[in-house]
């Protein structure tokens, strides 16, 4: 468990150089270029990857918002051979934009309704 955190976390503060640069398509197409990769697919593997960016996130310098933290692990979860999506949402009024992970339909970072609160705009 503790070199899956260290592995969030360094995930984390590889995405925080797109952001600090302002540079979202880049990220974008960090996320939708990254290889799934060749390892076990089951369903506490996600769950574990999701807890151990959780604590990643606790112990990182600064605040990471919802991309970041969805784009980081949506990269760990296909590192790992889990097919994971990226899906960024908004609302119209207010208007207020989302990031989340899912995992074959299912969110895999966070509560399961907010397929319901956010309209899709994208999935990489």
């Amino acid at each position: 468990m503790r070199f899956l955190v260290l592995q969030a976390y360094l995930k984390l503060i590889y995405f925080n150089f797109y952001f600090s640069r302002g540079n979202f398509p880049a990220l974008y197409h960090r996320v939708r270029a990254y290889p799934i990769g060749k390892g076990t697919s089951a369903p506490e593997t996600a769950d574990e990857i999701c807890s151990a960016m959780d604590l990643a996130c606790v112990w990182c310098w600064k605040e990471a918002r919802c991309l970041q933290r969805s784009a980081a692990t949506a990269c760990l979860l296909k590192q790992y051979g889990i097919p994971a999506q990226l899906v960024i949402g908004a609302t119209r009024m207010p208007f207020k934009a989302h990031a989340w992970v899912e995992v074959n339909g299912r969110v895999v970072n966070d509560k399961p309704y907010v397929k319901e609160i956010y309209a899709v705009l994208d999935r990489c």
